[in-house]
């Protein structure tokens, strides 16, 4: 019989990339970990790690054997749910994770949604971007999952989660305040003559030519929001001057309210509120982000997680209908 504790670990670093990560996630020493394995292979009686340069990779028999683990691990979170549900009270954690504006304008609502009915709960919840998170969510570091996904850019939804549609999330063109004061140049028609194209002329449908010319901020490189961003400025006909790069959209509506940069904002980011900033509706089939949440297989009938989805999704429902593009 397997050990299935050391067979966990070779899960783990399937998922975790190498031994130094395993043993950071799991408060071990590395050399605990790879002694563990050395064990495991030792019981299976055939290699499961092969050396590729600094690192490790699974043998296709180790591969075979997480298959299985996984599976197992599967059963013993659906045997835990079925635990739960014959209790009559929900206790023990949850841990969400959450990117920052699905955190600002829905948890608050549903924590406290989750409070009044079942106050022996507790809920963990992480402000983490869904690059990060959902690999974090099969690793099992959270029990649930608030992700995004932007039209024309659907996410890769790894395999063994559950996916949940919450909401669609409008998206609109924010544009910035022209400056006031003698002397102060526009934003939109920074970059000009500094080896930028000019003014494109807009095509049908998509933005005004005049942002060819205007600083934008965008979240980071590599995500799938500046994905879709930049995807649509070029569809307008030009390359976005991007001079401000973060993931925090706060930061982003106040760069616009200052006059520093276009940006697009998503309708959350108000919170109810109503908004600071010039919006304009975007072409039709691009303007909605899905927020969706994601759970394991196994967790996904646990009553803990069935709570947060009904909070969460009382709280989409809830929310204050969606500012007015000017």
């Amino acid at each position: 019989m397997f050990d299935l504790h050391r067979l966990r670990l070779l899960r783990e670093l399937k998922h975790r990339g190498t031994l130094a990560a395993v043993a950071a996630a799991l408060s071990y020493a590395p050399s605990s970990v790879s002694q563990q394995l050395s064990q495991l292979e030792a019981e299976v009686g055939v290699p499961l790690l092969e050396p590729v340069g600094r690192r490790v990779r699974l043998t296709p028999q180790a591969e075979i054997l997480v298959a299985h683990t996984e599976a197992v691990l599967e059963r013993l979170e659906r045997a835990e749910a079925d635990v739960a549900a014959s209790l009559a009270d929900l206790t023990g954690t949850l841990r969400v994770a959450a990117f920052q504006t699905a955190a600002l304008a829905l948890l608050p609502a549903a924590l406290t949604a989750l409070r009044e009915r079942h106050p022996a709960l507790r809920v963990h919840v992480t402000e983490m971007e869904p690059e990060a998170a959902l690999p974090a969510l099969q690793a099992r570091d959270f029990d649930l999952v608030v992700a995004e996904e932007y039209p024309g850019h659907p996410r890769s939804r790894p395999s063994g989660l559950e996916h949940e549609d919450l909401l669609d999330d409008p998206l609109r063109l924010a544009c910035p305040a022209p400056p006031s004061g003698p002397g102060k140049a526009s934003p939109v028609r920074a970059g000009a003559g500094a080896g930028r194209p000019g003014r494109a002329p807009s095509r049908r449908g998509m933005l005004p030519g005049a942002l060819a010319e205007a600083a934008w901020v965008m979240e980071p490189e590599g995500s799938a929001a500046r994905q879709w961003a930049v995807a649509l400025c070029r569809d307008s006909g030009f390359e976005p001057d991007v001079r401000f790069e973060s993931s925090d959209l706060l930061l982003h509506l106040r760069l616009v309210e200052q006059g520093h940069a276009a940006a697009f904002l998503p309708d959350l980011v108000w919170s109810g509120q109503p908004p600071t900033v010039r919006l304009r509706s975007l072409p039709g089939g691009r303007g909605s982000r899905r927020l969706f949440t994601s759970v394991r297989v196994g967790r996904s009938a646990h009553p803990a997680v069935l709570a947060c989805r009904d909070a969460l999704r009382r709280a989409a429902a809830a929310r204050a209908a969606p500012p007015r593009p000017s």
